[in-house]
């Protein structure tokens, strides 16, 4: 059987990730980025593709138990047999330039015997690698790529079926130690770690970070894990934050909807810079921001709405024919040519951003204001034409009354911008008026009075889930009949089975793709969101605390849920699920203790 989504674990070590299956096995690890080759392949592939198990011989299905180390990214893999029990503990530790997976192999009662087996495979599954033994390390070469394994204390090894195997027993107390490392094939290898030291840092470095934490409500703990991974799916030389760690999970068991999403999305900057900074992590937020005025540096006209995670502009998409995809679900995609499409909203959410940066007191940059001036000349100019929307359609362009609304935002947040800060030079009486027009054409044009509710688009009868934002980008007022209209409408026509929908997926679709999806997750949140601000708080808690419920073992979210089938769907995991449960907590719960 294949296994769910929701059977992994992520480590990583803010400049990559690996994903860990419940049975032991490391099944996807990208080098030497995000957004890189992957090592192993076995996530998009039914057959037996790369992947690296360590468990107990006997050992076929799933762990008795796993389970992070309290405010940490180590994970503890653990097993109960007849000979005995053992501990499996999978860290990457912070490096500078040289990627390392650590696995510790740790005899907890009995007498167990461990097998471990390696398949790498590079780009993708497409490639075997040579390997070959230099001194106590196995080493693997294929292109520009060189992967080895170590053992303390080194342990017998040996090739069969295109991996390296190995054997070995442990009793209770004792410790064998793997370091699977990469360098580039054609430099030195880099200086060995001690991993059981590399342990101990790690350990405590991530629970110094967690402790910063400001939040103390209920379900902390859920709280911090979605902070951590977060900080996990940050790169940290540039500040970037990927959208999720994963390409290509399917958003329908055996569908198309399968993207990449190892790259950085401007849509979720606002929710994202102010999870850092209402959550304790200015020095984060700061970096995204820094991130974010690079990223947008250029002419306004080329805004995109996603970038690379150092800000690479082209993303082109490739389907890579020889994976069978998540549990038959193809194609498999690598690169994202939603890249290329014009989505009005992201320039709302760059002023939004930037302006609150600049009200929370982070540090100026000399050039900010000049880069928020020349996207509200452009926006000025352009803002009547049609979009993608904020959900990548790819059935043409439309009026989608959530970007209007995001220009309003641009607008409204240059215009406060000014008022705030009269040193600043800027075209208020032309702001002031462009925020005039806009709010009173989506007044007209994107409201249906029948029905009391925003639609989805200029003239449609089909509702979205992002119009759920008007009263928290304050657009409208919680308490105008409008947005507590189109709050009951969404709810009554996009509810499955207790979550909400993106937008209808019957035979109007503006998506241009065929078959379904599952409940969007952020889309629940914005709900409960929605709900607190319009005075319903019982009604928000309660659906908070089902969404914290669809947390698999280890408190990740993928992108998507499926309530028929209860499972996870969606690139995994997904930054906008996790920063769409902080921000709901920070709202419904403040950041100390729940009254």
């Amino acid at each position: 059987m294949h296994p769910r989504i929701e059977d992994y674990a992520l480590i990583g070590d803010e400049q990559t990730a690996a994903l860990v299956g419940l049975d032991g096995s490391v099944d996807w690890l990208c080098l030497p980025r995000f957004d890189s080759a992957a090592c192993f392949a076995r996530l998009l592939d039914d057959e037996d593709n790369g992947h690296w198990r360590i468990a107990p011989k006997d050992a076929e299905g799933p762990c008795t138990r796993r389970a992070y180390r309290h405010d940490t990214l180590v994970l503890d893999t653990e097993w109960e047999t007849g000979e005995g029990a053992v501990r499996v503990t999978d860290f990457m530790p912070e490096r500078d330039r040289t990627p390392h997976l650590v696995r510790i192999v740790e005899g907890l009662g009995g007498r167990v015997t461990v097998r471990s087996i390696l398949r790498l495979r590079f780009d993708y599954g497409s490639i075997v690698p040579w390997v070959h033994r230099s001194g106590e390390e196995r080493v693997a070469v294929a292109g520009p790529d060189a992967v080895w394994l170590r053992s303390e204390p080194d342990v017998h090894t040996w090739g069969e079926d295109f991996g390296t195997h190995a054997e070995f027993t442990v009793e209770e107390g004792e410790q064998v130690a793997f370091v699977l490392g990469w360098h580039p094939s054609y430099e030195s290898p880099p200086p060995r770690i001690n991993p059981h030291k590399a342990l101990r840092t790690s350990v405590r470095d991530w629970r110094e970070w967690a402790g910063r934490c400001r939040y103390d409500g209920p379900h902390r703990d859920t709280v911090v894990r979605s902070l951590i991974t977060l900080k996990a799916l940050t790169y940290r030389p540039t500040g970037g934050i990927v959208a999720a760690a994963t390409t290509s999970l399917p958003e329908e068991m055996g569908g198309v909807r399968n993207w990449d999403y190892r790259y950085c999305w401007l849509r979720d900057s606002t929710l994202t810079l102010n999870v850092g900074l209402s959550a304790g992590y200015r020095e984060e937020a700061e970096a995204w921001r820094d991130w974010l005025l690079r990223a947008v540096a250029g002419d306004p006209a080329d805004l995109q709405i996603m970038y690379g995670l150092a800000g690479e502009r082209r993303l082109p998409e490739v389907e890579l024919p020889w994976l069978s995809g998540f549990a038959g679900s193809t194609p498999v995609r690598i690169g994202n040519d939603a890249y290329t499409q014009l989505q009005l909203d992201v320039y709302g959410e760059v002023m939004d951003s930037l302006y609150l940066a600049r009200s929370s007191g982070l540090s100026t940059r000399p050039h900010m204001w000049a880069i928020q001036v020349a996207l509200m000349d452009w926006l000025r100019d352009e803002w009547r034409q049609p979009d993608e929307g904020l959900w990548e359609v790819r059935g043409g362009r439309r009026h989608f009354v959530h970007s209007k609304v995001m220009v309003w935002v641009a607008a409204d947040r240059a215009v406060r911008t000014l008022e705030e800060n009269p040193e600043l030079d800027g075209d208020l009486d032309g702001w002031r008026a462009l925020r005039e027009a806009v709010h009173r054409e989506v007044c007209a044009k994107g409201f249906d009075s029948e029905r009391n509710t925003f639609t989805q688009s200029y003239g449609s009868r089909e509702l979205d889930a992002a119009l759920l934002l008007i009263p928290r980008v304050g657009f409208l007022p919680p308490d105008d009949p409008r947005v507590r209209g189109t709050i009951d409408a969404i709810r009554e026509d996009l509810t499955h089975r207790g979550f909400l929908r993106r937008y209808s997926l019957d035979e109007t679709t503006v998506d241009g793709l065929p078959g379904d999806e599952g409940a969007f997750l952020v889309c629940s949140f914005w709900l409960a969101d929605a709900l607190q601000m319009t005075g319903r708080t019982e009604e928000a808690r309660e659906l908070f605390e089902r969404l914290v419920g669809l947390c698999n073992d280890v408190g990740l979210l993928s992108e998507e849920y499926d309530p028929v089938a209860r499972r996870q769907l969606g690139n995994f995991p997904q930054a906008f699920s996790h920063v769409g449960l902080v921000n709901t907590a920070l709202a419904l719960f403040g950041t100390g203790e729940a009254g």
